[in-house]
């Protein structure tokens, strides 16, 4: 295999960030030694996540195998969910932060083909991938993501299996958020026909 030195299009704060993250985590389990230290933990998993490589690819790179890179990998970004905030609390910082509406809008994330590979095929987009529901504010901050579904799931039927719109999946949770959402009177700019603008609730 042939090696070549390569950049990564991130800055050095979004590295020092996951670094943190992977440092305080180590500490609180009282890890042993590692391979990587916490800051080559961050850069492998972030050129995971920005380029995907192969996990064979980036062991490779950073002087591990394959499962000691996914592992890594798997780690990594269990810990970075776990700090992304929950619909509930993003809502309410918006309508603390005095915003009148919220953008809604779904994207596709392509991933590899699977061997039960058809409920990934997007017909819209034509090509594999995950549907992951995005909440951002009017200037294109984003405020929350949801988790992710197949990629043949529309949007609409998304934001309802989720809990942002009414109807669906009639969880306890999803009513919970839905009662919240009304509760703050904050609408929504969604980009499907005949809903420009809604009021939930």
């Amino acid at each position: 295999m042939l090696f070549y030195r390569a950049a990564v299009d991130l800055s050095r704060s979004t590295l020092n960030y996951v670094a943190g993250v992977i440092r305080r985590r180590r500490k609180a389990i009282r890890s042993a030694w590692r391979l990587l230290n916490p800051g080559q933990q961050a850069l492998l998993v972030l050129v995971y996540l920005r380029k995907g490589e192969t996990f064979s690819e980036l062991g490779a790179g950073f002087g591990v195998s394959t499962a000691t890179a996914w592992r890594y990998v798997e780690e990594t970004v269990a810990l970075l969910s776990a700090r992304s905030p929950k619909l509930g609390q993003a809502l309410r910082k918006a309508k603390r932060d005095g915003l009148h509406y919220l953008v809604l809008d779904g994207t596709l994330i392509r991933t590899d083909r699977i061997a039960a590979d058809r409920p990934y095929f997007s017909g819209k987009h034509r090509v594999h991938g995950m549907n992951v529901q995005v909440i951002a504010s009017p200037n294109g901050a984003i405020l929350w993501t949801s988790g992710a579904l197949p990629g043949t799931t529309h949007d609409l039927s998304a934001a309802r299996i989720w809990g942002i719109l009414p109807g669906g999946r009639a969880r306890p949770v999803e009513t919970r958020v839905m009662l919240a959402v009304a509760a703050l009177s904050i609408r929504w700019a969604a980009p499907w026909a005949g809903e420009t603008i809604r009021q939930p609730g």
